[in-house]
């Protein structure tokens, strides 16, 4: 799954999730749409969807994440 289909799943908007990972929705933005992001950002998604869902999602389960680093 690529990540709008895990904010889908977990019924979240862009805002919501991005407050959920502690990052800046325009970030969240850019990650949707294919936009390079560093690996710790990437990795503060995987953790809010992983608490959203209840289990564990690493960064490399999200099908689309491009990598700055």
């Amino acid at each position: 799954m690529n990540l709008e289909d895990y904010r889908v799943k977990l019924g979240w908007s862009k805002a919501k999730l991005a407050r959920e990972a502690g990052i800046d929705v325009g970030t969240l933005s850019d990650a949707i749409a294919g936009k390079r992001i560093y690996k710790a950002t990437a990795g503060k998604i995987a953790n809010a969807i992983s608490r959203g869902l209840q289990q564990e999602i690493t960064y490399k389960d999200i099908e689309g994440i491009a990598l700055a680093d």
